[in-house]
């Protein structure tokens, strides 16, 4: 039987985990690269195949690793965007947009309701943002109806503010509602992710030039893979009383 080559005093299971993360963070297990099985890691820890399975199933929830049923559990591949929090100039260099679906329906959400959205159905445009060939963000417009049938259609090709630009439509006001929540549903199959995977929420409402059009919509990313900076201007008079105070 093969001995450990952790000591007895750790957690197997944690002493395996750290190993892998170790071995992913100075480059010995590449981002997409196969690792290692379960059986083959086992003999070389000396630890039993349960224990290999226990800290691969940390390592999948912390998103280091991602597992494809039939093929085995890869290094996942990790790309950190930084983006200025304003959503209606949201655009993304060398970016490509993957149309997943166009349904017509409610919004459900219950964060939406800030937004007083309407009761009735809506056009749900569903796509995802991709970078350097993987997905990065996950977005669901819903639109008003009165929408003409060609803008849903460049819905699904470019970011929403440019293909109602395109119509001379502009947005003149956009409200945000920003959270985290833990992913569900169709998100877990885009970012190959695990269920309760922390999600970063990006809410929107665009309100536009044509009173009959109006926009609302959640982006979501991964927590780990998407950041967003503000800028926020100070009191330009506040700052002038305080230098003559002095």
């Amino acid at each position: 039987m093969a001995t450990s080559m952790f000591r007895a005093s750790a957690s197997l299971h944690e002493s395996v985990r750290e190993e892998i993360q170790r071995r992913i963070t100075n480059g010995a297990y590449q981002p997409d690269a196969l690792i290692p099985s379960t059986v083959v890691l086992a003999a070389e820890f000396g630890v039993s195949p349960i224990t290999i399975k226990r800290s691969l199933r940390d390592l999948q929830a912390a998103g280091a690793l991602v597992s494809i049923a039939g093929k085995g559990t890869y290094v996942k591949k990790r790309t950190r965007v930084l983006r200025t929090l304003d959503m209606s100039k949201l655009s993304f260099e060398a970016a490509t947009i993957q149309l997943l679906s166009i349904t017509r329906e409610k919004i459900s959400d219950p964060t939406m309701r800030a937004f007083d959205p309407p009761l009735e159905a809506m056009l749900c445009v569903r796509k995802t943002i991709n970078l350097e060939g993987a997905p990065f963000m996950y977005d669901a417009t819903y639109v008003s109806s009165h929408v003409g049938e060609e803008i849903i259609e460049e819905f699904g090709e470019r970011f929403v503010v440019q293909a109602l630009e395109r119509h001379n439509i502009n947005v003149v006001n956009t409200d945000l509602i920003i959270d985290a929540a833990p992913a569900v549903g169709k998100v877990e199959e885009v970012f190959g992710i695990p269920t309760g995977y922390p999600m970063l929420r990006r809410f929107y409402k665009f309100t536009t030039t044509n009173p009959a059009v109006s926009c609302y919509g959640v982006v979501q990313a991964p927590f780990d893979q998407f950041a967003c900076t503000i800028s926020i201007p100070g009191n330009r008079a506040s700052a002038s009383h305080r230098k003559i105070k002095k």
